[in-house]
């Protein structure tokens, strides 16, 4: 690491690059540490988000968590997000996107469940998609991409809080996800929500 630079770790990166990173985090000082439970993605360290035995306490100045959690059991949500807290230092903090299943649900009730939201890279994506999984990822038999969990803006905050961080604030990006900031110090409330505005506005 380079004098002056901050560490941010990557949860998840799977085969991403610097370019997929959050804009804030998208360039100097920041130094991506890309973390996956996959070998195959050649990240700097293979760990499971539930388990970053690796990663030393307080050793980090960011975490960035992209749709990650939703491929969790309920049961698991809490033991990664403690480790999520574990690993920041005292004054960093995690910003953390999640599929909205509050806007999801509206879809399905408007009869919306399988036509198209939006356009990802891989292809047309459905609520049906953001609820269970992708199905074209889960049809080549991707079993692991499938969506075991989900959150509203309240259960995501919550979820945060019960796991020690002082400040959470979840904002919706007007679309379909959700983009939370949370910082271990409860002073540092207004600093998350500006970043969280910032991330869903863009």
């Amino acid at each position: 690491m380079t004098q002056g630079s901050f560490q941010l770790l990557h949860v998840g990166c799977g085969r991403n690059t610097s370019a997929d990173l959050p804009a804030p985090f998208n360039q100097p000082p920041w130094q991506e540490i890309r973390l996956d439970i996959d070998p195959g993605v050649q990240p700097d360290i293979v760990a499971s988000i539930t388990d970053m035995a690796p990663i030393g306490d307080a050793t980090m100045h960011a975490l960035w968590s992209s749709h990650n959690l939703e491929h969790l059991y309920p049961h698991q949500v809490p033991a990664a997000l403690a480790e999520f807290a574990r690993v920041l230092m005292p004054d960093g903090f995690a910003v953390i996107t999640v599929p909205d299943l509050e806007r999801v649900a509206a879809a399905i009730a408007q009869g919306r469940l399988t036509a198209p939201a939006y356009v990802s890279p891989a292809g047309p994506v459905a609520p049906i998609d953001m609820l269970y999984g992708f199905r074209p990822s889960l049809a080549e038999g991707h079993l692991h991409m499938a969506h075991r969990t989900g959150f509203t803006s309240d259960s995501l905050g919550a979820a945060l809080r019960e796991a020690g961080f002082g400040a959470a604030v979840v904002c919706r990006d007007g679309g379909w996800f959700l983009w939370a900031v949370a910082s271990l110090r409860g002073e540092d409330a207004e600093q998350c929500r500006q970043l969280a505005e910032g991330l869903a506005a863009t």
